[in-house]
Parts: C-alpha cells; structure tokens; sequence
C-alpha cells in the first residue's frame, strides 16, 4: 500500500512541474524515480522517454511503464490517475479564472513571465537527458546530426527517430 501512496504522491508532484511539456519535469523525474526511490536505472528511465517519444499521443504517457515496472498494471493505473488529475484539474481552475481576468493589468506581464520559465524548464530537461545519453563520439555525432537536421530543414522527425533507431542497430550488430 505505501508503495501505491508513494507512486501517487511522486507523479502527482511531477505533474506540477510540466509547464512547457513533459521535458519540464525530466530533472526531477529522474532524481526521484532513479536516485531516490531506485525505481527504475537512467539508462531504462531514457528508454522509457525515448519510446514515449516514438509513441503517438502524450509523450509524458511513458510514465505508466515505471508504475507498471513498480507495481504492475495497478502501479500503471495510480500513476497515470496522480499525472494527469492535478495537472488537469488545476489547468481547468486556471483557464476559468484566466477568461475572467482578461482586462487585468498584470496578464500579460504573467504571460511573459512564463515563456522563458518553460524554455528554462525544457532545457534544463534536455541537458539532464543528454548528460546520459551523449556517452560518445558516434551518440554525439547522432546527436548533432538530427539537431542539425530539424534545425535547418523542415524534416518530419519521424524521419530522424526511426534513422538513429536503425544506425543504433547497425552500431550495435558491428
């Protein structure tokens, strides 16, 4: 039972850290499930991130394979319940509240503050994600690869998912 209270606690707190998306909460997704609650390893908490990438829908959906990992499908269910509960409920609050201060003088000073709050958040994700990921030359040189190409073109990045998933392979068949 504590290890249920424990899920739920753990992703409903998550939750409150995804503004900007799931990336957001990256940090302290893995703090928790990895360093402290020895939930899952990194490298099995970026693979279940880099499928939540392929997958259609909700990258963030990911996170019901570490409460299944934990508790099987019960675990799944209480951790998908605490993610998305107070996440929606709280954006449903606000978006109310938000219609009804549509002429408050401090709207758009809020709406600014949040932007570069998110890319903070985001990057701080990617950072936390790429220190393990990136553990040599030929992940780095992936890496740039696919950053250069959705930078610089207008690939889908389906294109780019399956071709690392495909060099990934090819690496690891040598």
């Amino acid at each position: 039972m504590k290890q249920f209270l424990d899920l739920a606690t753990v992703f409903g707190y998550l939750s409150l850290l995804t503004v900007g998306g799931g990336m957001a909460a990256f940090p302290e997704l893995k703090q928790l499930t990895v360093d402290t609650y020895h939930w899952v390893t990194f490298p099995e908490l970026m693979h279940y991130y880099s499928l939540g990438q392929l997958a259609p829908g909700p990258n963030m959906m990911m996170v019901a394979s570490i409460g299944a990992q934990v508790a099987g499908l019960p675990g799944a269910a209480v951790v998908l319940v605490a993610f998305i509960l107070p996440t929606g409920l709280l954006t449903f609050g606000i978006g109310r509240l938000w219609n009804r201060l549509a002429n408050w003088p401090w709207r758009p000073a809020i709406q600014r503050g949040l932007g570069p709050v998110a890319v903070g958040l985001v990057l701080a994700g990617g950072i936390v994600l790429a220190r393990g990921a990136l553990s040599d030359a030929q992940s780095i040189a992936l890496a740039v690869g696919v950053f250069a190409l959705l930078m610089f073109t207008k690939i889908n990045p389906a294109i780019p998912i399956v071709a690392s998933g495909l060099v990934g392979i090819a690496l690891y068949m040598i």
